[in-house]
């Protein structure tokens, strides 16, 4: 970074600081870094307690005290270097400012992750006759548990890292389809028919419990064939899928969803038709009763879904009852052709069935079903495993292969993702391992599936790289929300020494949040500690040494330290700072800190 020590611009302010001060550099047990001749000066609060005053408070505690102290060192850096990062290096800001910031990254204030900490900042706000302002210590007592959590979205380390733009592609998405007026609400069972043909919403989760939802998403509905793999995953994590696919085939039908046809080996041809799904539904819990059965599978929809709503319209399940003659045919065709398990009641199979139809669902909680398949069986908002890897796989491969009815060979053509829909105008959508949408418009297609939904979906892997064929590596003509635009580490490594060039201690602080190496050479081995040094950035120095600890005796192309420059350019602060730390960093201090860099990468594992 040649051209930025030929382009030196110095701070008067600080020189003028310096000057009348009489600065002298100390690092010692009285937890102060610097102490003025004249009269004290604030300092930053990673200036607070020296490497040197901690180092001394552990050897007066003794072994047995310092590996715990080195844990709580470290979580409470974290913390700090966090809560500076979310304020911009601001000593408080109001508490909506904090949320908003956290909705920013996709996390929501009800996820149960986070239920603590909204606890606390709630009786923060009972507790307070004015605007709430969050401070060091209210951030400390609400983060508790979630450093890990909230570190990682802040770090912009979770799946999507620029959420919020993901979001404004999502919605311009949700708009263009909005405008699709096509397509008749299902009749053929009455219930159905009551919902409004202009309601529209879609909601997704990804595996890191981001969220979001636009439209209509809190209007429950029915999920009708959308719990066809979830009953198949359930009954393919309980039983494994010899036993379920010893009755239901596995191959597309090429036929209607509700066609008494079954394949060669007189089977249903797959789980996702209608004949497929009575067989399931006969396999789970055969030898409980019906309405423990009910229950199981309920609850098991709660842990997919987080706890989140799911209901029951007994409204519908009536209506499916009293209109359900074509099923009836297709269960009286299984038993005949002996499809069921032995000793299975053929009507309690199909009241079964037509109960789980009528289970109903919202597009936030759908979303969060979708995402629990997405990843891997596990709930994403919970961290609750609910399905085996195996029931997911095959599930998913279904889905893929069956899902739409007669359009799943054109969607896996065109979106290529796993998807279910519904007569209820529902679309059950899963990006393995990125994301679960679900969307929801009454309006179907003349193949029953959502027009806007499939408007949805098409609209969203046109844009985005989602298509499970899309070669991620090669395919630049669409958008991978997947990948960070900062990722060419030369950018980051310019970003850097900018940042110290201009003394800017907010992005040195995200940096250093981001994992960023704070050693990082330019093409003429300069660090950021030698820019800072060299331009005078008192505070950019301090947290350099104080807080990254970055290695002082670095040398560039002409041989000069950080102290050098700072001498060459007359910073004497800086150089007083400089010949200060480097008394004290040595490589016996880094290996005595072996415990403290084990613990460090650790929580970069997590995070």
């Amino acid at each position: 970074m040649h051209c930025l020590k030929r382009l030196r611009t110095t701070n008067p302010g600080i020189l003028q600081l310096l000057k009348n001060a009489g600065i002298s550099a100390r690092v010692g047990a009285d937890n102060t870094v610097l102490s003025r001749a004249q009269k004290p000066v604030h300092l930053p609060y990673w200036a607070a307690a020296s490497h040197h005053t901690l180092r001394s408070f552990h050897l007066q505690q003794g072994p047995d005290v310092d590996q715990g102290l080195s844990k709580n060192r470290l979580l409470f850096g974290l913390e700090d270097l966090l809560f500076y990062t979310i304020t911009e290096g601001k000593e408080m800001i109001p508490l909506s400012e904090f949320i908003s910031a956290l909705r920013n990254t996709g996390l929501l204030t009800t996820d149960p992750r986070l239920r603590d900490c909204v606890r606390q900042m709630r009786q923060s706000a009972r507790d307070s006759s004015g605007p709430v302002m969050m401070d060091k210590m209210l951030f400390r007592k609400c983060v508790g548990n979630n450093i890990m959590l909230l570190t990682k979205a802040f770090k912009n380390k979770f799946i999507i890292p620029d959420f919020e733009e993901f979001t404004q592609q999502i919605d311009r998405m949700y708009d263009s389809a909005q405008q699709q007026e096509g397509g008749q609400v299902a009749d053929y069972i009455p219930q159905l028919a009551k919902f409004s043909p202009d309601l529209w919403g879609m909601s997704l989760c990804t595996i890191d419990g981001q969220r979001h939802s636009v439209g209509d998403t809190r209007v429950p509905f029915c999920l009708q064939s959308c719990v066809k793999p979830l009953e198949y995953a359930i009954a393919v994590h309980e039983l494994s899928s010899e036993h379920v696919h010893h009755y239901v085939g596995k191959e597309p039908s090429g036929l209607k969803f509700n066609k008494l046809s079954l394949n060669e080996d007189d089977k249903p041809h797959n789980p996702m038709v209608n004949a497929g799904a009575i067989v399931i539904s006969s396999l789970i819990k055969p030898d409980s009763n019906k309405a423990e059965r009910f229950d199981y599978v309920m609850e098991f929809l709660k842990s997919m879904a987080g706890t989140e709503y799911v209901g029951f319209s007994n409204a519908t399940f009536q209506s499916e009852r009293e209109t359900g003659d074509r099923n009836y045919a297709i269960g009286y065709y299984l038993k005949e052709k002996k499809c069921f398990p032995q000793n299975v009641d053929m009507t309690a199979a199909l009241d079964f069935y037509f109960q789980l139809c009528s289970i109903e669902v919202t597009c936030e909680s759908g979303s969060v079903m979708a995402a629990t398949l997405a990843n891997g069986g596990i709930c994403p908002i919970t961290g609750e495993r609910v399905l085996s890897a195996e029931a997911v796989r095959n599930t998913l491969s279904l889905m893929h292969s069956c899902g739409m009815y007669d359009f799943s060979g054109q969607f896996a053509f065109q979106v290529g993702l796993p998807a279910k829909s519904g007569v209820s105008g529902a679309v059950l959508l899963v990006v393995p391992n990125v994301m679960g949408v679900m969307c929801w418009s009454p309006p179907l297609d003349r193949l029953g599936n959502s027009v806007r939904g499939i408007h949805f979906c098409e609209d969203m892997v046109s844009h985005f790289n989602f298509h499970n064929y899309d070669n991620l590596r090669h395919f630049n003509k669409k958008h991978d929300p997947r990948r960070k635009s900062d990722e060419d580490p030369n950018k980051s490594m310019v970003n850097l020494m900018f940042a110290a060039y201009n003394g800017d201690v907010s992005s040195l602080r995200r940096f250093a949040l981001s994992a960023v190496t704070m050693e990082e050479r330019d093409y003429d081995s300069r660090t950021a500690l030698h820019i800072a040094a060299a331009e005078g950035h008192m505070e950019a120095v301090l947290f350099l040494t104080e807080v990254c600890k970055v290695n002082p005796h670095v040398r560039d192309r002409w041989g000069n330290r950080p102290v050098d420059d700072a001498m060459q350019f007359r910073h004497e602060g800086v150089v007083s700072i400089l010949q200060e730390y480097e008394s004290m960093y040595s490589d016996n201090d880094s290996s005595s800190d072996t415990e403290e860099q084990k613990n460090t990468l650790e929580l970069k594992s997590v995070v």
